[in-house]
């Protein structure tokens, strides 16, 4: 959950003072997360990643997660960004659950309504409301990352599926980059920042994942993932100097909390 945060972190730290462009982030991230994960899946299978690993709606949805991600982060903070990522993405989760047929309890329901007061409650307007386009952004960017874990369930060989899917990330990337040439800013905190993001926060983020998911289940994986947020708001406060507002706390309180309340409902009804 620390390298996850620190994405948010670094990402606003090379944002905010327009040491890099978003779009240029998001190349140079991509590229330091696949040169990563392709130096981990050698040293493991001493071969390169099969390109065939990939699958195409995978990598729609991780490209989706990642650009919408840094450009979002052009206006948001980085607590506020993380929260309404978190929330979006389990939302999504949670809908699509319900779509496959999983019925919620009246407990769980009651859970959803209080993440959808938070989620409401800090976007409303006022003075320390977020921005409306850029909380648009981060809402399609953890939806499109909700999409992409629900895809990975499939996938045989993890590491080398997401070593793939970010290669193939790299297309789009570089499209995105053209059609944002104008707005080209690059200095060399920023690439550091992004190379960061991408090789440590990205890449050996995931393989750390991976490795703790073996022995978590599915329903406290999803748990430990709510600490996220306040970490990152914690950072945000420590590094760029955020202030923790009382929207911000209301907001996390009513959002996790409700989240929390569908996930141990969850796990409870299938211990039962």
């Amino acid at each position: 959950m620390l390298c996850f945060a620190a994405n948010s972190i670094l990402c606003r730290l090379a944002l905010a003072p327009r040491l890099i462009d978003a779009a240029t982030f998001t190349t140079l991230r991509v590229l330091s997360a696949a040169t990563m994960l392709t130096l981990i899946v050698w040293l493991q299978y001493r071969r390169l990643p099969r390109l065939s690993c990939a699958n195409p709606l995978s990598v729609v949805a991780l490209f989706g997660y990642l650009v919408f991600f840094s450009f979002a982060y052009l206006r948001l903070d980085a607590g506020t960004g993380a929260l309404i990522l978190i929330g979006a993405v389990q939302l999504s989760m949670f809908g699509v659950a319900f779509w496959e047929g999983e019925r919620f309890s009246s407990v769980q329901w009651i859970g959803l309504s209080l993440a959808l007061f938070g989620f409401i409650f800090l976007l409303l307007p006022g003075a320390s409301a977020p921005a409306p386009w850029a909380a648009v952004l981060m809402m399609i960017s953890g939806t499109a990352w909700g999409w992409f874990s629900l895809l990975a369930r499939g996938a045989k060989h993890p590491l080398e599926a997401n070593a793939s899917n970010l290669l193939w990330c790299l297309l789009p990337c570089v499209l995105a980059n053209s059609f944002t040439g104008h707005d080209l800013e690059v200095t060399t905190a920023g690439v550091l920042l992004a190379t960061a993001s991408g090789a440590i926060a990205t890449g050996v983020g995931y393989v750390v994942w991976y490795l703790a998911l073996r022995g978590l289940p599915a329903a406290g994986a999803a748990t430990v993932q709510l600490s996220m947020p306040a970490l990152v708001a914690l950072g945000g406060t420590a590094f760029l100097s955020e202030p923790l507002t009382q929207r911000l706390v209301v907001a996390s309180a009513a959002l996790l909390g409700g989240i929390a309340l569908v996930l141990k409902r969850r796990v409870d009804g299938v211990r039962r």
